[in-house]
């Protein structure tokens, strides 16, 4: 679906998926299991931080993730900060 123009969130709602389904609480199963209270955390995503602090993992610090800009990726990159909230250090 990308190949044909649509940007991450439209390809999944194309193909009937709901825009982003992932879901995070293994992680924290996995964090809370290894005895981890809080993380620095590597995302862009606000996503994973907020199902994080809801399971009761403490997120004490973003570390953003960047990303090299291209035309290639531009797009993407766009939909992603525009239409599913994705933090960047850049304005891209």
């Amino acid at each position: 679906m990308q190949e044909k123009g649509f940007d991450t969130l439209d390809a999944n709602i194309a193909l009937g998926l709901p825009a982003d389904d992932r879901d995070y609480a293994a992680a924290a199963a996995i964090l809370d299991d290894l005895g981890l209270q809080s993380v620095r955390l590597l995302t862009n995503n606000p996503e994973k931080i907020a199902q994080l602090s809801a399971a009761g993992i403490d997120v004490i610090e973003r570390v953003p993730l960047v990303t090299g800009e291209a035309a290639s990726n531009l797009t993407y990159l766009r939909a992603k900060r525009d239409r599913m909230g994705h933090l960047f250090a850049a304005d891209i």
